[in-house]
C-alpha cells in the first residue's frame, strides 16, 4: 500500500490537470478511490495470487491526454469531462470483462515488444514533460520546455522539495532495501516542505498555497450523493462524447490489460507458477468497474507494489486485498495530512516512475541490422506519441504490429526442404530392377513446406516450384507443417496445378490437415474430380507417384498378378532347379487375406516370409497409442529376416495389404537344410546379406539426402 498509494495520488493529480488550477484535491481523490477500490475488488475476485492493483502509469497517460484534448473544447465544461473520464473507465472495464469471459487473455500476451516498448517510452516521456512544470513549479500557463530555458520563472522552493525528492528516490535502493523508494521520496520531500515552513510562514496555511494538494473538501468521495450525481451526468451524455470516449476505452482496456498480465508473469518466474490469464482479465474488469462506479481511477496489477508483497512474503490474494483495506484506511484517516502533500514532491516521484519507463536495451537494436526495423517501430510509436498524442500512437502501435507480425512470417522460409524421387524412396521395398529405374528418373519431387502460406509467403513458394513446374514434374507438397492456407494461397495453388497439367506433370498434396480445405474445396483442388491428387502422409504419396512411373515403365507389379514360384523370389533366382526342390520339401506356402495380420509385436517367431503374391505391411506399434508404418514389401521380396537371423520377440506388426500368399521358412528348417545342403545355404545366406545391405545402404543414402536438404 505504501508503495501503491503516493503513486495513485500522483496519477489522479496528473489526470486533473488538463482542468485547471484549483482541482488538484479532486485529482487526489480520483486517485486514491482507485488504489482503494482496485486493491480490495480485484484481488477479492480471483486475480492472480499475491497481485496488487493500483492506478498506473499507462492509465495516467491515456486519461491526461484525454483530458487535455476535452478542456480544450470551450464547450465542455469540466463536470462533463469528468463524466466522460468515468465513462471512459466503464467502457475499459467492460472490454477486459468480455475479453477475459471469451478467453481472449493469452492474445493480448502475443503483441510484439518494440510495440509495447514504444509505447511506454511515449508515455514516460509525456508524464516527465508534464510534471516539469510542477517540479520547477512554474507559472500557470508557463509550458514546460519555455520554463526550462527561463530560470527567472523557476521557483526555488519546489525546486528544492522536488529535487530532493528525486535524488532520494534515486539513492533508495542503496541506503535500504525494506522500504519502498516512492516512501522515501515523499518523506524526504514532506520533510524539506517542513524545513521550509520554518522560514517562510505563508507556507503553513493551505489557503492560496500553489504548493501543496490543499484541502479535500467534502467532495465526492464515496458517498452515495456522489455516485448518483455520476450516474445523473451519465444520462447527460452526447453522441460526440461516447464517440470521444471509444477509442480512449479500447486503447486503455489494451494498455491496462497487457501491464496486468506483465506483472503476472513476473510473478510467475519469481513463485514458480502460472496465473490464469482470462481469470486475471475478468477480476481486473471487475476492479475497473467499480472504481469507475464510485468515482475512482482505472488501474492494473503494477510492478512496483505487486514485487514488494511477493518480496515481503505475500503468496494469496488475502495480501492484495489487505493493501486495499490499507488504502481505504489511510483514505479515511490520513485525508488531512493528504492535504500538505508537496506537489513538487508528487511530481518528483511521476518524474522518477516516467524515466524508469525508457528501456534503454532498445538502443541496443540499432546495432545489428536484423532489429533495426524494431527500433523503426519503437521510435515511431514513441513520435507519434509524442506529437500526435497517445491514442494515435496505439492506433499506430496496432498497425505496426500487424506489419511486424508479416514481415516474420514472409522472412521465415516456407519451403522447410525439398528432395528429388530419385535421393527418396517411399517405405515401399522396391525389387533391384525397380529401385534402379526409379534412381535414374527425376520426374517426381517433394516438397516439405512449413508456417503459413498466405499472400506473403505464396511468391516465394512459387519461385521455388517453378522449374519444377516447367519441366512437368509430379510435385508433392507435404502440408503437415503449414497451420494456416489463405485465399491467395489457394488461388496460386489452383494455378501451379493448371501449369503442372499443361506439361503433363501432377499437383498431389498430402497430410492435408482439415483447417487448410476451405480454399482448396473452393478452388476445385480437392473435390471428387478435383485437379489434385490428395493423400494421408507423404509416404502414400510418394508411393503413388512412384507406381505411376512404375507402370509406365511396364515394371508395376499388380495385385492381380499370378503367385510366383519359389524360383521367381529374388534370393532363390541363384539355385539351380534340383536345389529348389530342396528347398521347397521344407518351406510351407501360407495365404492371408486383406487387413489380416500375420505376426504381431512381442511375437516369439523365426519365421522368414517370401512374398508370392500381393503385399505386407510392416507397422510399428506406439507406446502412446497408434502406430508408425515401417515399410512394405510387395512380390518376390521378403520380410521377418530380423528374428530369423537373430531369434527374439517381433518387432513390429506385419499385416496383408491385400490378399497376400507367402513362402515360409523357418530358422529350424534352413538349419537343416543348410546341414543337407551345404552350398543352398551359402546360396541363400549371401543372398540374405546382399539384400539386406543393399536395403541398408539406400537407408544412409536416404539420411544423407535429409541431412544436406
Amino acid at each position: 500500500m505504501l508503495v501503491a498509494f503516493p503513486s495513485a495520488i500522483a496519477f489522479g493529480l496528473l489526470v486533473y490537470a488538463g482542468l485547471g488550477p484549483g482541482v488538484a484535491s479532486e485529482g487526489a481523490l480520483y486517485g486514491m478511490i482507485g488504489a482503494l477500490t482496485l486493491g480490495i475488488v480485484a484481488a477479492s475476485f480471483g486475480g492472480r495470487p499475491a497481485n496488487v492493483s493500483a492506478p498506473c502509469a499507462p492509465a495516467a497517460a491515456v486519461l491526461a491526454a484525454l483530458v487535455a484534448e476535452l478542456a480544450a473544447d470551450p464547450e465542455r465544461v469540466p463536470s462533463q469531462v469528468v463524466v466522460i473520464l468515468g465513462l471512459v473507465g466503464l467502457g475499459a472495464a467492460g472490454i477486459q470483462l468480455l475479453v477475459g469471459v471469451l478467453g481472449g487473455g493469452r492474445l493480448i500476451k502475443f503483441l510484439p515488444y518494440p510495440v509495447t516498448a514504444g509505447y511506454l517510452a511515449a508515455v514516460g516521456l509525456l508524464i516527465v514533460g508534464s510534471q516539469i512544470p510542477k517540479l520547477f513549479g512554474l507559472p500557470a500557463g508557463v509550458g514546460p520546455w519555455s520554463g526550462l530555458t527561463s530560470p527567472g520563472s523557476w521557483s526555488a522552493q519546489a525546486l528544492t522539495i522536488g529535487g530532493l525528492t528525486v535524488g532520494v528516490m534515486l539513492a533508495a535502493p542503496r541506503l535500504t532495501a525494506k522500504v519502498p523508494a516512492p516512501i522515501l521520496g515523499l518523506t524526504a520531500g514532506i520533510a524539506g516542505y517542513g524545513v521550509l515552513c520554518l522560514f517562510d510562514p505563508n507556507l503553513r496555511s493551505l489557503e492560496a498555497n500553489h504548493l501543496v494538494v490543499g484541502s479535500l473538501g467534502e467532495g465526492g468521495g464515496l458517498s452515495l450523493a456522489g455516485v448518483l450525481e455520476r450516474f445523473r451526468g451519465l444520462g447527460g451524455l452526447r453522441l460526440t462524447d461516447l464517440r470521444a470516449a471509444l477509442v480512449p476505452a479500447v486503447t486503455l482496456a489494451v494498455l491496462l490489460s497487457i501491464d496486468t498480465l506483465k506483472t503476472s508473469v513476473l510473478v510467475d518466474a519469481l513463485t514458480r507458477s502460472r496465473h490464469d490469464s482470462d481469470r486475471e482479465l475478468r477480476a481486473q474488469g471487475l476492479g475497473n468497474l467499480a472504481s469507475s462506479l464510485l468515482g475512482g481511477m482505472p488501474g492494473a496489477a503494477t510492478a512496483g507494489p505487486t514485487l514488494v508483497n511477493v518480496s515481503s512474503g505475500g503468496r494469496t490474494r488475502r495480501s492484495g486485498v489487505i493493501a486495499g483495506v490499507m488504502a481505504l484506511v489511510a483514505f479515511v484517516a490520513l485525508s488531512g495530512l493528504i492535504a500538505w502533500v508537496p506537489l513538487a514532491a508528487l511530481a518528483g516521484i511521476l518524474i522518477v516512475i516516467g524515466l524508469r519507463m525508457l528501456d534503454p536495451s532498445t538502443l541496443e537494436l540499432l546495432k545489428r541490422r536484423r532489429t533495426r526495423l524494431d527500433f523503426l517501430v519503437v521510435a515511431a510509436v514513441v513520435i507519434t506519441g509524442l506529437s500526435v498524442g497517445l491514442i494515435v500512437a496505439a492506433g499506430v502501435g496496432l498497425v505496426l504490429a500487424i506489419m511486424l507480425f508479416v514481415r516474420a512470417q514472409v522472412g521465415t522460409h516456407v519451403v522447410r526442404r525439398w528432395l528429388p524421387g530419385c535421393a527418396l524412396s517411399s517405405k515401399q521395398r522396391r525389387l533391384p530392377e525397380q529401385k534402379a529405374m526409379l534412381q535414374s528418373e527425376e520426374r517426381i519431387v517433394l516438397f516439405q513446406l512449413q508456417g503459413n502460406l498466405f499472400f506473403g509467403t505464396t511468391d516465394q513458394l512459387f519461385c521455388e516450384l517453378e522449374p519444377h513446374i516447367e519441366a512437368g514434374r509430379t510435385v508433392i507438397l507435404d502440408l503437415s507443417r503449414v497451420g494456416f492456407l489463405d485465399f491467395t494461397a489457394g488461388r496460386m495453388l489452383k494455378q501451379i496445378a493448371d501449369q503442372l497439367a499443361e506439361a503433363r506433370g501432377v499437383l498431389v498434396l498430402a497430410s492435408l490437415h482439415e483447417d487448410l480445405t476451405p480454399y482448396l474445396k473452393y478452388f476445385a483442388l480437392i473435390a471428387p474430380r478435383g485437379s489434385c491428387h490428395v493423400f494421408a502422409d507423404a509416404d502414400d504419396a510418394l508411393g503413388w507417384a512412384e507406381d505411376r512411373l512404375l507402370e509406365g515403365a511396364g515394371l508395376l507389379e499388380h495385385s492381380s498378378a499370378p503367385a510366383l514360384p519359389l524360383g521367381g523370389i529374388g534370393v532363390f533366382k541363384e539355385l539351380t532347379p534340383e536345389q529348389l526342390v530342396a528347398v521347397e520339401s521344407r518351406v510351407a506356402t501360407r495365404s492371408y487375406a486383406a487387413e489380416e495380420r500375420i505376426f504381431s509385436c512381442g511375437d516369439l517367431s523365426d519365421t522368414i516370409y517370401f512374398v508370392r503374391r500381393g503385399s505386407v505391411r510392416i507397422v510399428l506399434p506406439l507406446d502412446g497409442g497408434g502406430s508408425k508404418h515401417l515399410a512394405s514389401f510387395g512380390r518376390a521380396n521378403f520380410f521377418g529376416d530380423m528374428a530369423f537371423l537373430l531369434p527374439g520377440p517381433r518387432s513390429a506388426h506385419a499385416e496383408a495389404e491385400t490378399e497376400t500368399e507367402v513362402f515360409t521358412l523357418s530358422r529350424a528348417e534352413a538349419l537343416k537344410l543348410v546341414d543337407e545342403h551345404p552350398e543352398i545355404g551359402a546360396s541363400l545366406f549371401v543372398a540374405l546379406g546382399a539384400a539386406l545391405a543393399k536395403r541398408l545402404r539406400d537407408t544412409d543414402a536416404e539420411v544423407r539426402s535429409l541431412a544436406e536438404a
